[in-house]
C-alpha cells in the first residue's frame, strides 16, 4: 500500500488534535473529489513498518494531547489487511485514542465483508458514502455532501442499527 500524505497535528479531519493518514488508491472516483490525486494506488510513498511505528509514536507523544487517528484517502477500505494491523495497534498501544475513517462504502456493506468488517470493528467514527457533488454542502461538519453520514461505529454495531455521531 502507498500513502499520499501523513499529517501530524491535524485539526480538520475529526475532533480534537489528530494525526491523519491519507492512503493512495480509490476505485470510486467521485466527481468533484477534493483528493483525486490519491485515486492512483501508486501515488505517494510506500507504507512501511517504519511509517506505522512513527504513527504509533506520534499518537503517544506525552507533551501533546492528541485525540486520535484519522484515515482518509484514497479509499482506506481498499487496504483492509494493512490498515487493520494499524488500527489494532492503535487500540492496543495508544490508550484513549479514537479512530475516525472516511470511506465511499456504505456502513451496511462493510458489515458483510469479513476483511473490511474486521477493520471496521476497530474504528470509532465512520464517515460513509461516496461524495456526491449534486448534494455538496460546505456547511456540513466532517463531510462534503448531504448523503454522507457520520456514524458512531461501536454503538451502531452494538445496537444493530445506524447511530449517528452526536
Amino acid at each position: 500500500m502507498n500513502y499520499a500524505d501523513y499529517k501530524r497535528f491535524d485539526f480538520l479531519n475529526g475532533t480534537g488534535i489528530r494525526h491523519s493518514l491519507f492512503v493512495s488508491g480509490c476505485h470510486f472516483h467521485c466527481k468533484g473529489c477534493w483528493n483525486a490525486v490519491a485515486w492512483n494506488p501508486n501515488f505517494g510513498q510506500l507504507y512501511t513498518d517504519t511509517v506505522e511505528n512513527k504513527i504509533i509514536e506520534d499518537l503517544n507523544l506525552p507533551e501533546v494531547n492528541v485525540q486520535g487517528l484519522s484515515l482518509l484517502g484514497g479509499e482506506p477500505f481498499d487496504h483492509p489487511e494493512t490498515l487493520t494491523k494499524l488500527v489494532k495497534r492503535v487500540n492496543q498501544e495508544c490508550a484513549g485514542k479514537d479512530i475516525w475513517c472516511w470511506t465511499g462504502f456504505q456502513f451496511e456493506d462493510l458489515l458483510h465483508d469479513p476483511k473490511r468488517r474486521e477493520m471496521l470493528n476497530h474504528i470509532d467514527v465512520l464517515v460513509d458514502g461516496q461524495f456526491d457533488i449534486t448534494q455538496r454542502n460546505l456547511k456540513l461538519k466532517f463531510r462534503g455532501s448531504s448523503n454522507q453520514r457520520v456514524i458512531n461505529v461501536k454503538k451502531s454495531i452494538k445496537e444493530d442499527q445506524i447511530v449517528l455521531q452526536a
